[in-house]
């Protein structure tokens, strides 16, 4: 039984990290877009200077066009975010960072007032817009709407354990401020503006019992993931195997028929997301494990929301009862891909520990039979082939079991094994400097990236794409030398040496190289965000 959770589990988080990010991935959180996690990231910190850190980062808020004003993209202040760390592999949490979101306006939550009128008939009226004036890193007094948050940090279990408000070691306080989204360059100036604008949120705050000081940002941020979402979901309506040589040669010489690599392929290259990140010493979260983390971001209402029927900024709702889980992302499109429709909002709600409930919809993972049905014909027609199946035939997959459930002993697996569904990152595996980084990580003899953990600049769809397909039967890179890994045998994937992707490149130059990684985001005017 417990070889058999393992492989069900692992089958899901593999097969589900193929297509898009987790942008609007469950039928409940589709209506509740502020609670929608997109990507979350875990990687060892790989700015100069930052090697005894681990970067955690929780992208909320799908899909946001940079002009979508005028109110633009503040979170929830109901909700509470949550990043969760487990250090000895029993797939509870035993740390917890929680974000709490407050919104204001100025003036006591009247805003900005403006006399209206003449000859003693002058009134006094509130704006429309959250923004009266250009704004800059020296002077935000035309801001007509603030965003703050409290972080805390839970040890043991979220719902048991003890919590404290995180101090911001700028001002001595346990509150932290939000930057105004890229409304426009008229109202912040160019890109270089906003960012010296936004780097005045990124904070330092202590960690009880830690010696180190952590960093925060919540913000803004162009959305790292990209994908062809939209031809994937038309039933993959391309040919998902390289069209050239290799990627980017422009020759022609791959696949008859396959996509080839082009930033226009990515559906999300003008959208913005928003940013929870912390960094935070090793040494305060591997515990007395092994020094590998697995780690997942939720998001929880209340679970009882009352309309105002005379509904004001300050109180639009009531909200009261205990708080209950609405979204969870480890690996990125476990419930996009996998899970069956019935039980979508199931997993939202679900924790790691109790994976084994999901089972029967990963036993055998869907994904690599839907693309044998929809390919396989063209396939032998192109190549003159009668294979009989695209489809890996190794069952139970134990090469997913050990990539994505498992992991690999000494590379990504915890102290203890406990089937479950979270990034998994060895602290101990040095971070590579963006030139060195391979966007394929442990596929492409880079130990430091995914699925050892998962840094911005991996090729997610790419890897997942090749891995579920059965890469893992045939050899792979390791420090230089081609490595059978056991697992299963070339025999039991007949394309899983194949060059899998989905024609959208990405790579660790697209983002920063230092905290808070992420690319600044788009403006909502002032340069072409693809509006048109």
């Amino acid at each position: 039984m417990y070889h058999k959770l393992v492989v069900s589990v692992l089958a899901l988080s593999i097969s589900s990290i193929v297509s898009a990010s987790s942008h609007r991935e469950a039928p409940n959180i589709t209506r509740l877009p502020t609670l929608d996690s997109t990507d979350f990231y875990a990687f060892n910190s790989y700015e100069s200077g930052r090697e005894a850190y681990v970067t955690l980062i929780a992208n909320y808020i799908p899909l946001q066009d940079a002009y979508g004003g005028p109110n633009y993209f503040a979170m929830d202040p109901a909700a509470v975010y949550s990043i969760h760390i487990d250090n000895d592999g029993d797939a509870v949490e035993d740390l917890t960072f929680q974000f709490r979101f407050t919104n204001a306006l100025p003036n006591n939550n009247q805003g900005v007032m403006l006399n209206i009128g003449d000859s003693g008939q002058t009134q006094s009226v509130a704006v429309p817009l959250k923004v009266v004036g250009g704004i800059s890193a020296a002077d935000q007094s035309a801001a007509n709407f603030s965003e703050s948050y409290t972080l805390s940090l839970v040890k043991g279990q979220q719902r048991f354990g003890n919590a404290s408000k995180l101090n911001n070691l700028s001002t001595g306080q346990n509150t932290f401020h939000k930057p105004l989204d890229f409304i426009g360059t008229k109202t912040f100036g160019s890109e270089g503006e906003y960012v010296n604008y936004a780097n005045l949120f990124v904070y330092e705050f202590g960690i009880p019992g830690c010696s180190g000081a952590g960093k925060v940002f919540a913000g803004q941020r162009k959305d790292p993931f990209v994908v062809n979402l939209g031809k994937t979901f038309d039933l993959v309506n391309y040919v998902p195997v390289e069209g050239d040589s290799a990627p980017g040669a422009n020759d022609g010489g791959g696949f008859p028929g396959g996509i080839t690599q082009s930033q226009s392929n990515d559906d999300l290259r003008f959208k913005n997301v928003t940013e929870l990140a912390i960094e935070v010493p090793k040494s305060c979260i591997t515990g007395s494990g092994n020094g590998t983390i697995g780690a997942w971001t939720t998001a929880s209402l209340p679970q009882a929301r009352i309309l105002n029927p005379n509904a004001t900024f300050s109180r639009p709702e009531i909200n009261g009862g205990a708080l209950t889980q609405v979204s969870r992302l480890g690996n990125p499109l476990v419930n996009e891909l996998v899970i069956g429709l019935k039980d979508k909002d199931t997993f939202s709600a679900s924790q790691p520990r109790n994976d084994g409930q999901f089972a029967t919809y990963v036993t055998h993972p869907s994904l690599p039979e839907l693309l044998n049905i929809l390919f396989k014909d063209a396939v032998n027609a192109t190549l003159g082939t009668s294979l009989t199946t695209l489809a890996p035939t190794n069952f139970p997959r134990n090469d997913l079991v050990t990539a994505f459930l498992t992991g690999f002993p000494g590379v990504n697996q915890l102290k203890t094994v406990t089937p479950s569904e979270m990034l998994r990152l060895n602290t101990g595996i040095p971070a590579k400097p963006v030139a060195e980084q391979s966007p394929f990580g442990v596929a492409g003899d880079d130990l430091a990236g995914f699925p050892n953990g998962r840094r911005p600049g991996d090729d997610v769809v790419d890897i997942a794409l090749r891995v579920v397909m059965g890469r893992l039967c045939y050899p792979i890179p390791v420090n230089g030398e081609e490595t059978e890994l056991g697992l299963c045998e070339p025999s039991d994937a007949s394309v899983g040496n194949v060059p899998f992707t989905d024609g959208a490149p990405v790579n660790a130059t697209l983002m920063d190289d230092s905290f808070p990684y992420l690319a600044p985001p788009l403006p909502g005017s002032g340069v072409d965000t693809g509006a048109e």
